[in-house]
């Protein structure tokens, strides 16, 4: 059987659990937690697609092993002195998915819903914006793949702030932003268009599976990716963030 380290190079393509965690050595318990809970829900067995599910199910448990070390002070000290993980018989995942129930609330629709109410219009998503503008050196696909909720309908809104930051000096102006070639533009949008017509579907689709009041973790977060697949990466960080310091009030 494949060792935990062979997992996470097979998987991950490094050996390094703080490199798959994103995080440094020197990382505090609570930023253990969040980068745990981000990187769990891209690959939760709960919310892929049926013929995704044998990968991510293991995916999910060598993170999940992953964060049962660097929780624990002891297990985290062997493997920062000696680069050792001692694998226990972890073939099965039902231990994990119980100890990410018992740390996590699941997002639901309505958690997405709540977030976008305040999010559009503040002042995180305008830094979002801003940093996307800049590493993106204009480019609106590249925006719309970072900025959560951003849309074909939230183009215009999202203009008018980059065009005033250009205004103000506060960032460059990008040709690639202001004059984006119109077959860009189309292609970006009809690809938008596709993806709502799929998420219109699925909608239907789940609306005919689920008990009123009652959703599975698969059914409400696959409806919003394959809604929202540009900026879902962004979103998981921003809930990460959230729920993850909730957590820690609790």
């Amino acid at each position: 059987m494949p060792s935990t380290q062979d997992l996470c190079e097979k998987f991950y393509g490094t050996r390094d659990i703080y490199e798959i965690f994103e995080v440094t050595k020197n990382v505090q318990e609570s930023e253990i937690k969040k980068a745990y809970y981000k990187l769990s829900l891209k690959v939760h067995p709960d919310r892929v697609k049926q013929d995704e599910k044998t990968e991510a199910t293991e995916k999910f448990k060598v993170l999940s092993k992953i964060y049962s070390i660097l929780s624990d002070r002891e297990k985290r000290a062997l493997y920062d002195e000696q680069g050792i993980i001692e694998d226990e018989d972890d073939s099965s995942g039902t231990k994990w998915m119980a100890m990410w129930q018992k740390f996590f609330k699941p997002i639901s629709t309505d958690d997405i819903d709540d977030f976008e109410k305040v999010y559009v219009g503040s002042d995180l998503e305008r830094n979002d914006i801003k940093e996307a503008y800049l590493k993106g050196k204009g480019c609106i696909d590249y925006m719309s793949q970072c900025v959560p909720y951003m849309g074909t309908k939230d183009e215009p809104r999202i203009a008018e702030i980059v065009q005033s930051m250009i205004a103000s000096g506060e960032v460059p102006e990008y040709e690639a932003f202001t004059d984006e070639p119109q077959e860009k533009r189309a292609r970006r949008h009809k690809k938008a268009a596709r993806e709502a017509k799929e998420a219109e579907a699925l909608k239907k689709k789940l609306g005919k599976k689920k008990a009123a009041n009652q959703v599975s973790l698969e059914q409400q977060i696959a409806e919003r990716r394959t809604e929202r697949e540009q900026g879902f990466n962004s979103l998981l960080d921003r809930l990460a963030a959230k729920y993850g310091q909730e957590d820690e009030d609790d």
